[in-house]
């Protein structure tokens, strides 16, 4: 991703979008939904592993112990990726396989076990793209308090070094934290991610130290890495629509844009956190814990954002007890029916259901947000460049009686989504690459392996794997540059 050619390239042909000669085609997976091997090779616990094994915080108790055996199968899995016709592949190293604990020296073991991947994946002509955070902190960092620990941001510096180290002579593009806000606000407040916990203060604080040792980990990165390296974070930027244009609607989406968005965007680009979200804030935390410096470190260039995204979200100001009763709305008065309660905000928004087709998530399909997610960022935080870094949609894929798995639905989400990504390209943003969510099925956090993201099915059973329709679609795309 080091020599896009300029956004502007991309052509429309009739029905045929060609995107920009040096655009790069990848797909994504994460170490704890994939690699299994949990307590092998060195590899102590992360607080995926206590979460997952603790009952009833997963669908049907699943856990990643096995996951769908990358960790011994990987060279068959490049295999795939090379067939497929990948350019790229978006992956994420296990800071407890590398570092056990979360301190000390590095577990040789678990660095030989990445080295090896990376080697395959370049004798396969696939660029390695790493990250090297996808929520799987040691357990024992939560043990010393998580991300709400302040000394947590340093640690994962100590360990981005250690990596950096043994792969930055043949990975060109690093990743330091996959979505942030999942980490801090599912993970710590409203606990539906590891590690569970219910506490929207040290959520905040968590979001600052992810912010914190995303910009340690870039210092540490720049030291070691060749100068030709790139440095990026992901993050899950939210498309918010309002119901109405009433005054009330626009502040629900004031107050979820600064505490989804803007609580990252503008400390990375801008050095400062939204003085709107201190003040909506306030009662639940006096930010404390930014301290002098902070943000000078956080705001530290980097060479590229990874955007990740599913589903636009249409919101609206909470209903009043009047119109709730003629609604007959008996839950919590929010209509939060489209996604999880929104922490920190709940009392003062309301989650609109839409209309239209919807994926097994229960996410509606619009591709016209990533569209609009672009042209945001290329508006309000540009010049840089951006790649879609997540990108997918989970359906219920069988095997035929012939062993085939055909999902045209997703095939149709994938085709949506890449014209709007074009559409992007066409009004001037630089989009460097596209990564679909995900390369397999595999452990899909707390809901186990009851949802399928990816474009090879996975027999969790045999571990049998067989490229679906939209994986032949997606190779087509790769090899003609264009949908």
């Amino acid at each position: 991703m080091t020599e896009a050619t300029l956004a502007t390239e991309g052509k429309v042909s009739g029905n045929t979008w060609v995107f920009p000669p040096a655009f790069v085609w990848g797909a994504g997976t994460a170490a704890y939904q994939i690699e299994g091997a949990a307590a092998e090779g060195g590899r102590t616990p992360s607080i995926w592993d206590t979460f997952s094994h603790t009952p009833g915080k997963t669908s049907n108790g699943d856990t990643g112990d096995m996951a769908v055996g990358h960790y011994h199968r990987f060279r068959d899995d490049v295999a795939l990726m090379k067939q497929l016709g990948l350019g790229a592949y978006r992956f994420s190293t296990s800071w407890p396989r590398i570092q056990p604990g979360g301190r000390g020296p590095a577990n040789i073991e678990g660095l030989d076990f990445y080295s090896r991947l990376v080697d395959e994946l370049l004798a396969g002509g696939i660029e390695p793209v790493l990250t090297l955070y996808h929520w799987d902190l040691p357990q024992e960092l939560e043990d010393a308090g998580g991300w709400g620990s302040r000394d947590t941001a340093f640690r994962f510096a100590e360990y981005a070094a250690i990596v950096a180290d043994r792969l930055g002579d043949r990975v060109k593009t690093w990743t330091t934290l996959n979505e942030p806000w999942c980490a801090a606000f599912l993970g710590y407040a409203s606990g539906i991610h590891a590690p569970g916990r219910h506490e929207p203060e040290t959520a905040l604080r968590a979001a600052h130290h992810m912010l914190l040792g995303h910009g340690l980990a870039v210092g540490e990165l720049r030291s070691v890495l060749p100068s030709s390296a790139q440095v990026s974070i992901a993050l899950n930027v939210a498309q918010f629509r309002t119901e109405s244009d009433s005054a009330e609607d626009q502040d629900a989406y004031r107050r979820l844009d600064a505490l989804q968005n803007r609580i990252f965007l503008d400390p990375l680009f801008h050095g400062s956190y939204p003085a709107d979200l201190k003040a909506d804030t306030a009662e639940v935390t006096s930010w404390d814990f930014v301290e002098p410096g902070d943000l000078e470190i956080i705001s530290r260039p980097i060479d590229l954002l990874g955007v990740n995204f599913y589903s636009p979200m249409l919101v609206a100001a909470p209903l009043s007890e009047q119109d709730r009763a003629e609604a007959g709305d008996g839950g919590d008065g929010h209509g939060n029916s489209d996604h999880s309660p929104w922490v920190g905000s709940s009392d003062q928004v309301r989650f609109v259901r839409q209309a239209g087709e919807r994926t097994a998530m229960d996410w509606v399909v619009d591709a016209t947000g990533l569209r609009d997610v672009l042209l945001r960022l290329h508006r309000d935080y540009g010049p840089v460049p951006l790649a879609v870094t997540e990108n997918g949609a989970a359906f219920d894929d069988e095997l035929d009686a012939d062993g085939n798995a055909h999902d045209p639905r997703r095939i149709s989400y994938m085709r949506g989504h890449l014209v709007a990504l074009h559409e992007a390209l066409s009004a001037g943003v630089d989009v460097r690459g596209y990564f679909l969510w995900s390369l397999m099925d595999n452990f899909e956090w707390s809901f186990g392996y009851s949802r399928r993201f990816g474009i090879i099915h996975v027999d969790f059973a045999s571990q049998q794997r067989v490229v679906k329709s939209s994986g032949r679609w997606y190779s087509d795309v790769i090899g003609a540059n264009a949908v």
